[in-house]
């Protein structure tokens, strides 16, 4: 018999967040897939990656004083630890896969919700095998499914081609405006891009090809920008 207090401390662990904690934690469990030599991240770290240009939507300007509140905030929440790095320089850890309980493809799917926001599955197996391989959109709907059932995801719009999720953890005014935001952007869509234009899959599919291996770039470009930073400091 299961008990009944667990599963309330069970739901209650996870809960809607700022926009920019919602970045910070997004930014250290992305960091910590992609580039793993410089995580964990510094507060600079964590900054940098946040204001990034490529893979955010939407694209923020955080300073040092929104960062620290934010950290503060998922400290609070269990989601991030502070730890003593090099140099006794402060650096943070995500706790991501105990706080959302998922385990590496979950975290993948949650992390690109957190950082660009309503995805379709097709977006986000290509967006996420960066951090997680899906094999297939078979894979992604399963793991999708998967964080329905614990509630850290929900679908945006009905079942058929092009449906949207999108992570709970937006505060209860975002997500009253999250449908309104994806219809909108469906019917430009709509009116500039028949759905059967021919070609039209392919040429998105080669595009999000082509912006991954940006953003890759981009990924290691800073890291390599942090190494020269610790070496001059």
């Amino acid at each position: 018999m299961s008990d009944p207090s667990a599963n309330e401390e069970s739901e209650s662990r996870v809960k809607p967040l700022t926009a920019v904690a919602r970045r910070c934690l997004a930014v250290l469990v992305e960091k910590a897939k992609t580039t793993p030599d410089s995580y964990p991240l510094s507060l600079a770290g964590i900054i940098t990656g946040c204001n990034q240009k490529s893979n955010r939507d939407p694209k923020m300007d955080v300073d040092e004083g929104d960062a620290l509140r934010a950290l503060d905030e998922l400290r609070e929440a269990g989601a991030v630890r502070e730890i003593q790095g090099s140099g006794r320089v402060t650096k943070y850890r995500h706790a991501a896969y105990e706080w959302f309980d998922v385990d590496s493809p979950g975290a993948a799917i949650m992390t690109e919700l957190l950082l660009r926001g309503p995805q379709t599955l097709g977006e986000l197996r290509t967006r996420a095998s960066r951090m997680h391989p899906f094999v297939d959109l078979s894979a992604v709907q399963a793991e999708v499914n998967a964080l329905v059932e614990k509630d850290l995801v929900f679908a945006v719009t009905p079942p058929g081609r092009g449906q949207t999720f999108a992570h709970t953890l937006y505060t209860p005014a975002e997500r009253q405006h999250i449908a309104a935001k994806v219809e909108k952007q469906a019917a430009t869509a709509g009116s500039t891009v028949p759905a059967t234009a021919p070609g039209s899959a392919a040429n998105e599919g080669k595009i999000d090809k082509i912006q991954q291996r940006l953003d890759d770039v981009t990924a290691r470009l800073e890291a390599l920008e942090k190494k020269l930073a610790d070496l001059e400091s």
